[in-house]
């Protein structure tokens, strides 16, 4: 197959979403598919929307993939007949987002516009599906097909997991892009003038949003967190992995996650998690299984958790145990991946 894929700005942008888009490319190109990368310029949504007024599909494709992300960029490209099949990638819609409601209404408006102008849907999770067919008038082609969660190899060991359960303090971590979405504030809010003995390494970027970046750490300055509050940066993957391998609890009590690959992950290493009831945390988190779920924005309900699991080492192993568990029966990727590319050549096939 001779495959377009088109994204906004790199390929090996640092987030789930692109990870999962960067293994997907892997995987195509290992079966011997050729795939091009089509990138469109980072700018505002303003401007993006700019771009339906030149912006024009790829030629000699057999099909195209577009990340829904850019789905302000391509609704004029879309419109009409295709030579091929578009199929459009989706991770979460920008309207499920935490913001006020008439701002949700208007990205509403047009992400309808661009769902209607494709063919068929990949989508990560199955949140994500519902949401996008409420807003459908007709079902379209599609595929559920859950990130890959293995990057870090096997899981820790039951006894590694037992042993690193009673050390102190807690070590906690936040592993996601320093914005607000993630929800880094419900954090830090939860553990100012909390009692136990706690610490916390933070790691993603924080030029996403340098606004909000600078004040989470102006925040833990002026509230003398310092001292148990450490910013890293976005990590490589071994840094990264150490951090995650000496962690008791990964925290991202996000506004909205699409799927959450983070939980997942953190799994990997036997780390309880703890998201929100927002998107689809639920479909990964097991409630007072492998981690909690709380209401978005919730500091006083995060730090009664995190006091619990800090003071009942017992109830931390329990959790991490049943993390490892969950982690060790997901699908390897290159099984989710090729349900993807049978889809694709399906949609090909019925397209000619």
């Amino acid at each position: 197959m001779k495959i377009g894929f088109l994204i906004y700005g790199a390929l090996d942008t640092l987030s789930g979403g692109y990870m999962y888009d960067r293994k997907l490319v892997e995987y195509l190109r290992a079966q011997g598919d050729t795939v091009e990368i089509i990138s469109l310029p980072w700018r505002n949504y303003a401007a993006h929307l700019t771009d339906n007024l030149s912006f024009k599909l790829p030629a000699n494709l057999d099909i195209l993939i577009q990340d829904e992300l850019n789905h302000p960029s391509l609704i004029g490209a879309n419109r009409g007949n295709h030579p091929y099949p578009i199929i459009s990638l989706v991770h979460h819609l920008r309207c499920s987002e935490l913001r006020p409601q008439w701002q949700n209404d208007l990205y509403r408006i047009v992400e309808k516009k661009y769902l209607h102008s494709v063919d068929g849907f990949i989508f990560n999770s199955k949140t994500t599906q519902a949401v996008v067919n409420s807003l459908l008038k007709n079902p379209k082609p599609e595929v559920v097909a859950y990130p890959p969660t293995d990057r870090f190899g096997e899981a820790l060991t039951e006894e590694e997991i037992k042993t690193r359960a009673a050390q102190d303090p807690l070590k906690i971590v936040f592993l996601g892009n320093v914005m607000e979405r993630k929800g880094l504030h419900t954090l830090l809010n939860a553990l100012n003038g909390l009692q136990s003995e706690v610490s916390l390494d933070v790691i993603g970027s924080l030029t996403v949003e340098p606004d909000y970046a600078k004040q989470m750490q102006n925040f833990v300055t002026v509230n003398d967190l310092s001292s148990i509050v450490t910013f890293h940066g976005a990590l490589n993957n071994e840094p990264l992995k150490q951090k995650l391998q000496q962690a008791h609890l990964l925290i991202v009590p996000s506004s909205y996650e699409g799927f959450g690959i983070v939980y997942l992950e953190g799994m990997c290493f036997g780390l309880p998690a703890i998201g929100t009831t927002a998107g689809a945390a639920g479909e990964v988190i097991e409630h007072e299984k492998t981690g909690y779920l709380i209401e978005p924005n919730d500091p006083k309900q995060l730090a009664a958790h995190i006091s619990q699991l800090a003071s009942d080492r017992s109830l931390l192993t329990e959790l991490s145990l049943h993390a490892r568990t969950h982690y060790t029966q997901q699908p390897a990727w290159n099984e989710t991946a090729e349900h993807i590319r049978i889809f694709l050549q399906t949609m090909i096939n019925h397209h000619e």
